[in-house]
């Protein structure tokens, strides 16, 4: 327990004060809990300066301080939907009601707390949350956001004499990604997430970063003093919030009982990727005030309320050795093998390091403690190292200089950051060549996955692509566990992948920086294969949504000689696809989406991926695979990944399934009419 103590309160100093945190919010929770349930046990041996005490960070030395005449308590935590049911059952038991209890529920806003106290209308003082009844004087700071009213809306007779306000600071993920940016291109670190950014803007003393601090937000939730009497709900409590001119989130709803919360928790868990703001998970208050007051509070928590969080997309684990993985193009990736850890909702045992410059740049190590995140992304990656953690002696990492597959010294070119191997032998070059070719999204090849890629490789029936499609049966029945209807099964497989889409063929051969929005430019302008491998790169660039970079990768790709011949090789063997109808320009040019360009993401619920192409190709709109600044529209469904981040970073438009649909049906919203030029003030 003292152990705990002294543990805990440290991350709070780091979290509040420091805004430098060293582990996941998950690992923290699971910390407290434990402190809790060891007081719970033990209660003659419970510290005086036990977390469980507190809510917060005492103030910074520094600052003016600011009490808060109602203490900014913390709330208790909900982990799973059990849980909920009994924070439910207390509620009804304590009150002894027989009916179902209504919520309100609320995105968990990720960011820094902050009380307002305005007297007559006009804001006073602007605070921190602190120590839950103390926190620091930041008024001049919160000024400089716009989203903070200096004076209440409505009419001056009816603001309270003294009226305090609870609500969250925030950064808007557009805003966060605008900073770091900048920060780059000053040499300066980048925030670690917007959380932080947020709380360090607000407890600036000197050099204030006027821009930072005015790209915060503030959105309101509560009213601690001043309510008016006529208010009796919780959600009443937001609408008169927006009626003072304060921000209030809008997803925001009342649920009728506790399998509502549940299923508006599932809800925001699902938007959570669409969202403007980051968030952790719901608060849900009793919605009826009264109730409210009935329950009460403890020292640290409300008894009336409750975080319902997500699962965690950071956890810490370590580092437990570092490899490098060859890819298909030779690139050599370093890998963290980590301990293996819960986040994101799988279980995470490696992490891509990127490249050697990245291992760098984090100074990641074998034996370190590590964030690690699975956040829209599929791939897990390493936050940062807990230095803090880091045992002696550990060694720096350097990716190594010949292949760790084939021997051949790699090579890094000037200005580049993979580093390869060269040899067009490198039997890992070769599998993941094979498993791309395979792919869903090449020839789609059903049945040939890593196992039987490995079984042909070692048994060397394959030495290049082309191979798979010269396969016999007779070979394949002296594989491993090989019968009579597998072998069949795949045969009859390679020759329905073997009649393919030009697009498909392209995707299959692996030229870099060509996926599939690419591919089926390429296709839809030079109608087949023999006009695209005869375009110079001026011609190739021409081509709308293609720019420098690919059409010189294509160009490169197109230029050697051995690819040339490996594709000639595949045609003998019967890989075939028809030719498109050549079109300079989009289908459907009149169209109601004439000139948008979209990025579909995710899983959409009731419509597949192509079938959302075509219609939105059939009134003109084009679709691409990456998301720039030029993009119109990204259709986001589940399991969106970092197309939506990209997407909410450049602050393009994200709209759903729904959304696609009333764009299809009725095209883009008209756009508003210029606001008429203001008279000059002598006229």
């Amino acid at each position: 327990m003292q152990a705990l103590v002294a543990d805990l309160n440290r991350h709070l100093r780091l979290y509040h004060a420091e805004d430098a945190p060293e582990i996941s919010d998950a690992e923290y929770d699971r910390r407290f809990r434990e402190l809790q349930e060891l007081e719970e046990a033990h209660p003659e041996l419970v510290r005086p300066d036990s977390p469980t005490h507190r809510v917060g960070a005492p103030p910074a030395e520094g600052f003016a301080t600011a009490r808060h005449d109602v203490p900014m308590l913390s709330l208790d935590n909900a982990m799973d939907a059990d849980e909920m049911r009994a924070f439910d059952e207390r509620i009804r038991r304590t009150l002894d009601l027989e009916g179902p209890v209504a919520f309100l529920a609320e995105p968990k806003l990720d960011g820094a707390g902050v009380e307002l106290v305005y007297r007559d209308g006009q804001l006073s003082v602007g605070s921190t949350r602190g120590d839950g009844r103390v926190g620091e004087d930041v008024t001049a700071n919160l000024k400089q956001l716009g989203s903070i009213p200096l004076r209440l809306a409505g009419e001056a007779a009816t603001h309270p004499e003294r009226l305090s306000v609870r609500g969250e600071v925030v950064l808007p993920l557009a805003a966060f990604a605008r900073l770091n940016e900048r920060r780059r291109q000053t040499e300066l670190p980048p925030f670690v997430n917007p959380r932080n950014a947020a709380a360090g803007a607000l407890r600036m003393l000197h050099d204030v970063d006027l821009q930072r601090l005015r790209s915060l937000e503030f959105r309101a939730y509560s009213v601690a003093e001043g309510l008016p009497e006529p208010i009796a709900r919780q959600h009443q409590v937001l609408e008169q919030l927006r009626a003072w001119g304060f921000l209030v989130t809008p997803e925001c709803r009342v649920c009728d009982d506790i399998e509502a919360a549940i299923a508006a928790h599932d809800r925001f868990l699902e938007l959570r990727e669409t969202l403007p703001v980051e968030i952790d998970g719901t608060v849900f208050k009793v919605d009826d005030l009264a109730l409210q007051r009935d329950l009460g509070e403890l020292a640290r928590v409300p008894r009336w309320a409750i975080a319902y969080k997500f699962p965690a997309q950071q956890e810490t684990t370590k580092v437990l050795d570092i490899f490098a993985s060859v890819g298909r193009t030779g690139a050599l990736t370093p890998v963290a093998k980590l301990e293996p850890v819960f986040v994101g909702g799988v279980t995470v045992s490696n992490a891509s390091l990127h490249n050697q410059d990245e291992v760098d740049r984090k100074d990641v190590r074998v034996g370190d403690t590590v964030v690690v995140q699975r956040a829209g992304d599929v791939i897990p990656q390493v936050v940062q190292v807990v230095r803090s953690k880091r045992p002696k002696r550990t060694k720096r990492y350097r990716l190594p200089d010949r292949c760790p597959v084939c021997d051949t010294p790699v090579v890094r070119e000037e200005g580049v950051a993979v580093t390869r191997c060269p040899s067009p032998a490198c039997p890992a070059k070769l599998r993941n060549r094979l498993l791309h070719l395979a792919g869903r999204g090449a020839l789609d090849i059903d049945g040939l996955g890593e196992k039987l890629v490995e079984q042909l490789l070692d048994a060397g029936l394959v030495e290049r692509p082309s191979d798979l499609f010269a396969l016999e049966r007779e070979a394949l029945l002296g594989l491993d566990r090989m019968g009579e209807k597998s072998a069949d099964n795949l045969l009859a497989a390679l020759e329905r992948a073997a009649r393919t889409t030009l697009p498909r063929f392209l995707i299959g051969l692996g030229i870099p920086e060509v996926g599939s929005g690419v591919a089926d430019l390429l296709a839809r302008h030079f109608g087949d294969l023999e006009p695209l491998v005869a375009a110079s790169q001026e011609e190739l660039t021409a081509v709308d949504g293609v720019g420098p970079i690919i059409a010189e990768k294509v160009r490169v790709y197109f230029d050697d000689a051995s690819h040339l011949e490996e594709i000639a090789r595949l045609r003998e063997r019967g890989v075939c696809w028809p030719a498109i109808e050549r079109r300079e320009e989009g289908p459907g040019e009149d169209g109601l989406l004439s000139g948008r360009t979209f990025v579909l993401t995710g899983t959409l619920d009731g419509m597949s991926r192509s079938e959302a192409k075509d219609r939105i190709e059939a009134v003109g709109g084009k679709v691409v695979s990456a998301v720039s600044k030029k993009t119109d529209y990204v259709v986001a469904g589940e399991a969106a990944g970092s197309k939506l981040r990209k997407a909410r970073e450049l602050e393009v438009k994200v709209v759903d399934l729904e959304g696609l649909i009333e764009l299809l049906e009725n095209g883009p919203p008209a756009e508003p009419d210029p606001e008429p030029a203001a008279a000059d003030a002598g006229s």
